[in-house]
């Protein structure tokens, strides 16, 4: 996923002069042809993140469109008040990129765990949280946020990760939702964020679950009118699966806007729901993507 978001973020360049690059100090063999493509547009700023942050800033007040690109929890968690203070609260024109999102990084323990960071940037005002599911949906992405003005987190995976869509190309609309598996018949609705996409559509697939899948590449905001439709259609109710903990997280972005529906009386029935995610712990070992999704729970 992260290959095709940057292969994709080179293309944009190549047609916009006001992206610009910063990373912390990797992406060895991934960032390497925009580096030396773009080397004017392009800087290491090394371990610091939180410096990384404010540097974006600056840069995107002199009218670039800048990516801050690090693993999982440092470009977020580390520096969260900067995001907060110098990005989210100027609407600075910067993306907020984190690579290895969940447990892609598991065997590096809870230090390089991104499980808690959608919950984090969800709740600051301007913020855009994207959550590409597969490789389709991280260039679909790449292409939006070159293009758009303001703050924006983008969440991605690490590598390897398994293509859910049959379509080659998405042309995504800031909060879209997005069908994967439909079937007559089905009763039932997954949605899923990020990576785990891939696994919640093979379960379906193996083990013939009666459930039409969707990918929620946006968890803030969430376009309205599609998920009226979703719960409209789907009479059985949802299911919610991400690899983030369950306060916050995807599944809760969803529950509070039905409820605030619900409330405006613009659904007649509350839907039931069920939400998949990571237990209110951290993992208790270390081990591969895999292991750790099976450890806690991650399955429909």
């Amino acid at each position: 996923m992260r290959t095709a978001f940057i292969n994709q973020l080179l293309e944009e360049t190549r047609h916009n002069e006001r992206v610009f690059l910063l990373v912390g100090d990797l992406g060895y063999h991934v960032i390497e042809p925009f580096a030396a493509e773009f080397p004017d547009r392009f800087m290491n700023v090394g371990i610091a993140e939180q410096n990384m942050a404010g540097v974006a800033a600056g840069l995107a007040m002199t009218g670039y469109n800048v990516y801050i690109y690090s693993i999982g929890n440092f470009p977020t968690l580390r520096c969260f008040e900067q995001i907060r203070n110098d990005i989210a609260y100027h609407k600075a024109n910067v993306k907020v990129v984190s690579v290895g999102a969940g447990y892609a990084y598991g065997s590096l323990g809870a230090t390089h765990q991104a499980t808690e960071e959608i919950g984090a940037l969800r709740t600051l005002p301007n913020m855009v949280v994207a959550t590409p599911g597969d490789p389709i949906e991280a260039r679909a992405i790449a292409t939006l946020s070159a293009q758009y003005e303001g703050p924006m987190y983008i969440r991605l995976g690490k590598a390897g990760e398994k293509i859910a869509h049959v379509e080659e190309k998405l042309d995504l609309k800031i909060g879209d939702i997005v069908p994967v598996v439909q079937k007559v018949g089905n009763q039932k609705a997954v949605m899923a964020c990020g990576n785990i996409l891939a696994s919640a559509k093979r379960q379906i697939e193996e083990e013939q679950l009666p459930y039409d899948l969707f990918s929620i590449p946006f968890v803030k905001p969430l376009n309205k009118e599609q998920l009226l439709a979703i719960v409209a259609n789907y009479p059985d109710g949802l299911i919610t699966i991400e690899e983030h903990q369950r306060s916050c997280g995807m599944g809760s972005a969803i529950v509070e806007q039905l409820n605030d529906l619900f409330a405006a009386g613009e659904i007649a029935n509350y839907p039931k729901i069920k939400r998949v995610a990571i237990p209110d712990e951290f993992a208790g070992g270390v081990g591969n993507q895999e292991y750790l999704r099976k450890v806690e729970g991650l399955k429909l």
